[in-house]
């Protein structure tokens, strides 16, 4: 049985108790127990992009057919085999400003055998015990008896069906009261955030005038440990290519060719170690240009109530690197990081040869100072800085007996970061409404590590924000996926508050 890490779970149980508790008897509870049974329902729909189509059409039509069913606005919009949806409040004003919110109903890749219950797409529900956790009848969550600690485990449940049936929930919520949003509500949900290809910015071009929205609200990853109210101002681009460095034109025997014919996994090994110094920072020249921070954005790094210690703890790490003064500063940086390596064999498999080439997969993340492209060309000139000729694909004879170091990148494409200002009065309005709808400041985070598929959105321009709803230790990606059900019904009240609360009423500074 796969243990959560206990620093996370002794974080979230000291939140629930401070945290206020759900509201009692309203009707923002009851469309929320109300849509449990749709949670649950929609996590039995397979919904990975990459294995089946008919996978992510089946996920389509359960959505469209959810929201028309309640009463709401709601169209597929296509897409080729895996059309996105587009749902709406019923009734759009020219008085309100108009808020898009986004999630995604594709999930990642599953590993079933690696998954403690039957099946990824058969929910579970799970009590902490022992250390570990036991089944649960799904009943105790479909008659709304679950308690705010107890998990439901599925592919998805948090990344990211779970917002999407809070957005039904907190809607129905309204319905129910007899009242109509300060805000027009319109919704887009993606299919391909999680693989596939990237055609979120051709549905939005064509869907323009549909999607035109005054603010961007993206309803993606995890909250923050202390598992408070999250507004997420931004995220980390990134950047990947393979490096390779060549050797003899074919494997050669170790004994007769060792300490003469170079070897290309130790010039590699040698050529990496140059990146960066003994405390972890980049040493590529002009790698951290432009990256400043102002007053308010230093100030935002200590309002985060991150514990230095406890995520050292939880990563197993003595030390971390000395890239910032702080776990929110060092993720504000750009980084460069060895995702992968590939020589000769290993294990069983071990040969007494010098490979003909090494490879090393390379991942950068970028901020809004460093766009990839920069980065890619000021990694190129340390390559070459470092004696080395790059080529393209394999080299030519002649580059043989003329470079005695040869090496290529491939690849080096990537998408932007983005970061909405401090400031701005998207940001103002969301902090405004957690703070109303929970009784405490939420955490603001400046930029978040992870990426998202802001780039698609650009188009309708308008700031875009996160707002994450789900617990940081959901496991996302990952085996044994799952979603607190506190932060479900959590997750609601967000939402209908947002929708309660005027944009117009929050100034510009």
């Amino acid at each position: 049985m796969r243990l959560l890490p206990r620093p996370l779970l002794a974080a979230l149980a000291l939140l629930s108790c401070l945290a206020p508790p759900a509201l009692a008897d309203t009707q923002v509870e009851t469309a929320t127990k109300d849509s449990l049974r749709e949670w649950v329902a929609f996590l039995r729909l397979p919904n990975i992009t990459k294995r089946s189509t008919a996978e992510i059409r089946a996920n389509a039509d359960w959505i469209e057919e959810a929201f028309q069913r309640y009463g709401y606005t709601s169209r597929q919009l296509e897409d080729g085999e895996t059309p996105m949806v587009y749902a709406a409040w019923p009734t759009q004003s020219p008085d309100r400003k108009t808020v898009l919110f986004y999630a995604h109903m594709d999930g990642q890749a599953v590993k079933p055998e690696e998954w403690d219950q039957d099946s990824p797409f058969s929910p579970v529900l799970k009590a902490k015990a022992d250390g570990g956790w036991t089944d649960l009848p799904i009943d105790r969550l479909l008659n709304g008896e679950a308690d705010p600690e107890d998990r439901l485990f599925a592919r998805s449940a948090a990344d990211d069906k779970a917002p999407i049936v809070m957005l039904l929930a907190a809607m129905n919520a309204l319905k129910a009261e007899g009242r109509e949003p300060a805000i027009n509500i319109k919704i887009l949900l993606d299919s391909h955030e999680e693989g596939g290809p990237p055609t979120l910015k051709d549905v939005v071009k064509r869907n323009a005038d549909l999607l035109a929205a005054d603010a961007v609200i993206m309803l993606d990853g995890p909250m923050h440990i202390s598992n408070r109210p999250t507004v997420v101002y931004g995220h980390r681009g990134g950047a990947g290519f393979e490096l390779t460095v060549f050797g003899a034109r074919t494997e050669l025997h170790s004994g007769h060719y060792g300490n003469y014919s170079p070897n290309p996994a130790q010039l590699l090994a040698e050529l990496l170690a140059t990146f960066k110094d003994e405390c972890g920072r980049v040493t590529v020249a002009g790698f951290y240009d432009g990256v400043v921070f102002d007053d308010e954005t230093k100030a935002a790094f200590a309002s985060v109530p991150d514990d230095e210690a406890a995520i050292k703890a939880r990563l197993g790490i003595a030390e971390a690197d000395c890239v910032g003064l702080s776990y929110q500063e060092a993720i504000n940086y750009p980084s460069f990081n060895i995702a992968g390596l590939k020589a000769a064999d290993v294990g069983a498999n071990r040969r007494t040869i010098i490979p003909e080439y090494a490879t090393a997969a390379i991942g950068m993340r970028t901020v809004p100072a460093t766009p990839p492209e920069r980065l890619i060309a000021l990694v190129r000139t340390h390559i070459e800085a470092q004696g080395y000729h790059l080529v393209d694909g394999e080299p030519t004879e002649e580059e043989r007996m003329k470079y005695p170091r040869l090496a290529s990148m491939k690849g080096g494409g990537g998408g932007k970061a983005l970061q909405t200002p401090l400031g701005a009065p998207v940001g103002k309005w969301i902090t405004a409404s957690l703070k109303e709808t929970f009784n405490a400041d939420p955490v603001r985070i400046p930029l978040m590590g992870g990426s998202v598929p802001t780039s698609g959105l650009l188009s309708l321009g308008a700031p875009i924000m996160l707002l994450p709803l789900v617990n940081a230790d959901n496991n996302q990606h990952a085996a044994n996926e799952n979603m607190r059900v506190g932060n479900y019904y959590d997750g609601v009240r967000a939402l209908h508050g947002l929708f309660l609360t005027p944009f117009e009423t929050i100034p510009a500074d």
